[in-house]
């Protein structure tokens, strides 16, 4: 039998580059990762470091709706 994964949920994450007009961009855009989280120990919205290839380096992204 199969498991499901309970209260886990899918979530996005965007980039907070995507407001800035900085001439260092490597392109236009938004740049999002979908990632999953548990639901009952994570109640705030997380933010982590991932790589932003419109921005050229590691920035702090954020979960949005």
């Amino acid at each position: 039998m199969k498991k499901s994964k309970g209260a886990r949920i899918i979530i996005t994450l965007e980039c907070p580059c995507r407001n800035s007009n900085d001439k260092n961009k490597r392109k236009k855009g938004i740049f999002r990762y979908t990632s999953t989280k548990n639901r009952k120990n994570t109640p705030n919205r997380i933010e982590l470091m991932k790589f932003c290839p419109n921005c050229n380096q590691h920035e702090k992204f954020k979960e949005i709706k």
